[in-house]
Order: structure tokens, then sequence, then C-alpha cells
């Protein structure tokens, strides 16, 4: 759970007739909406600053992160299909990524045991953080939406300003895309 932030949680509305529906609220056929990229975090801001005791007991503490890239993905639910094919994606990637000092966090808001179950099954080499009161999710202003948070990828760089924002992330291909961003060859496909 986060201990520390420089910024706050936003608070999210219902709506009214009419009204334009909250980012995230389920569309007509109970498929989740798009997130609008204008109600996520701006490219260019700061990041907002916590610090969190992921799976694997090591504490992340985001403002001594400076001088790396940060890779901070949101995923709904551990041991899902496109969690899964997510997560494994970054884990094919995380050697390189590793030799080039980028951090790589998951957050869902399952709880420790759950993702310690996750990364053992799947052998994910990278901290996964439990955000079970959804307040890492608030602070970067991701939907939670029954209990899950949307798929959604932060890359904050080494100035701890976000450099880019997946608002609507495909699972397949997503480390590739982020490793592109950086500036990182993407790895052959299997």
């Amino acid at each position: 759970m986060p201990a520390s932030s420089t910024k706050g949680a936003s608070g999210a509305g219902g709506s009214a007739a009419g009204a334009t529906p909250v980012a995230g609220a389920p569309a007509a056929g109970g498929a989740p909406a798009p997130v609008a990229a204008s109600s996520l975090l701006p490219v260019g801001s700061v990041a907002p600053v916590f610090t969190a005791t992921a799976h694997d007991g090591h504490v992340v503490d985001l403002a001594k992160l400076k001088g790396h890239y940060v890779v901070l993905y949101f995923y709904p639910k551990d041991d899902t299909p496109g969690c899964t094919k997510e997560a494994c994606e970054f884990r094919d990637t995380w050697g390189v990524l590793q030799k080039q000092g980028v951090a790589v966090y998951g957050v869902s808001t399952q709880g420790m045991a759950s993702h310690q179950a996750f990364a053992e099954k799947h052998h994910i080499p990278f901290p996964l953080i439990p955000d079970e009161k959804g307040a890492l999710a608030a602070q970067y202003q991701v939907p939670v939406l029954d209990g899950k948070a949307r798929r959604i990828t932060y890359l904050i760089g080494p100035d701890g300003r976000i450099r880019q924002v997946w608002p609507s992330v495909n699972p397949i291909g997503h480390a590739a895309e982020v490793m592109k961003a950086i500036g990182l060859a993407p790895m052959p496909a299997k």
C-alpha cells in the first residue's frame, strides 16, 4: 500500500442523464468504455511519488528512482489471460530492461498472497505492488471498476515526469511498445 505521496487522489463522480459518463464506466453492453487520455495524468506532469511494499518484500520508493525510466503498469487481475500475457511479455524483456536500468512495476488491487502466487507460477522477476484499497490507482487517476484497476501504463522518465501514457493497452505486444518508447529494440517474437 502506498505510504506517501506528493499528489492527492482525484475523485470520480457519477453521471447524470445526458452527462458524459465517468472514464472507464461500463459502456452499453457491459464492456468497459475506453479510458479517455484526458482523464489520466498528462504527459510532462510530475509523477506522483509513492512508497509501497511489493509482493517480494521489495520496498518501492519512486523518489529514489530518479535517473531511471520506470514502467508503472496497472492491470485488472492476477492470473487472468490478458494480465498473464502482459506480465509474461514484460518478464521476457526483463533482461534487456534491467540491463538498461529500467524499473518495471505491475500494480493491481489483489493482495500480497495473490501477487506472490501469480509471480511464482509465471516466474515474474519484477515487483508486483498490491493496491487493495486503490490508493495508488487514485494517485495516477486510474479508474477502478468492480474492484479491478483498468489496464493503463505510465512511462516515467529519468526526470520523474510522465513521458508516455497508454490509456488503452492491448497486452499482446505492449512490452515491445514500451521498449520502443524508451528507445530500446523490441525482442524478436518467439
